[in-house]
């Protein structure tokens, strides 16, 4: 029997600073990818509330919670228990004095599989999340969930090509990418939105592996200049194709079925992982104990 994998990608916005809305939003959205058939369902990054990161304000290290006690993650345990759908969940996570840019993956049958926290943190003008989170420790993870090996990054990380290669060198089947980007505060004519899309389906051709980049939308004031999100969410196919995709202002789902067997047929007969020459660059990537 071929095996296939059904993913989501979610994009809306999430202006509001109440948490309630935002995660009661998100599993709206969660319960419409599940009757269109996904399996596994990629809501966008930090998505209980605004991204903070555009200034340093301490007041939102307020809303970090230990990642097993987060709002978000323990409301869409039960829903991913009653819809079988698997959900990585991105957080802001405190742990102890410590805070991460993190994610917990929740299996179809409402296990917490364990966290992951993002290796690589941004500095710049409307991305300041170093004065928010450490660099990650975690290592980069793969998750065996019900419906196939999933390999999540978050954000920042999805323009590093080695993070893509380090988690399909531990088996992931599909790579998933939740994200908050767009305008650039110190640039208006700055648009990334081409280029960010581009790095991605980079990673799916290198590697010959599905790839899901999932954004958020619409317009923040929570500082005095704002910043306006591009979405341009998309699903690619092991070509680098964009099979799915939607604009900069676009509210919903996007839904595709892959053909696993398929993949990791194809994924051998292009020879990356057989060519690949670990005598001149060493191993970039070792399984890690879960968290």
């Amino acid at each position: 029997m071929t095996r296939t994998i059904t993913v989501a990608a979610i994009q809306t916005s999430y202006a509001s600073e109440d948490i309630q809305a935002n995660i009661d939003k998100t599993a709206g959205f969660i319960r419409d990818a599940a009757a269109k058939g996904a399996q596994v369902i990629l809501p966008s990054e930090l998505f209980q509330g605004p991204y903070f990161c555009v200034s340093q304000e301490e007041k939102w290290f307020g809303t970090a919670y230990p990642w097993r006690e987060h709002p978000a993650v323990v409301q869409l345990q039960p829903l991913a228990r009653e819809l079988g759908v698997v959900i990585p969940v991105s957080i802001f996570e405190r742990e102890g004095p410590h805070y991460f840019n993190s994610l917990v993956m929740i299996d179809a049958d409402g296990t917490l599989m364990g966290v992951y926290r993002k290796s690589h943190i941004p500095d710049g003008p409307g991305y300041q999340e170093k004065y928010y989170f450490r660099p990650g420790d975690t290592g980069f993870k793969v998750w065996n969930t019900k419906f196939g090996r999933v390999g999540v990054g978050i954000c920042w990380d999805q323009w590093y090509p080695e993070t893509a290669r380090a988690m399909m060198l531990q088996g992931a089947e599909i790579l998933m990418y939740p994200t908050a980007i767009g305008t650039e505060p110190h640039d208006d004519t700055l648009d990334t939105a081409a280029p960010w899309q581009r790095a991605m389906q980079g990673h799916a051709v290198s590697n010959v592996v599905p790839v899901v980049g999932a954004n958020r939308i619409g317009h923040e004031q929570v500082t005095d200049a704002g910043q306006t999100f591009y979405g341009h969410s998309f699903i690619a196919n092991h070509r680098g194709d964009l099979v799915e995709s939607f604009g900069a202002t676009d509210e919903g789902v996007l839904v595709h079925t892959f053909d696993l067997d398929f993949l990791d047929r194809h994924r051998a007969a292009w020879g990356f992982f057989r060519d690949r020459r670990t005598d001149i660059y060493g191993p970039i990537a070792s399984p890690r104990p879960a968290v």
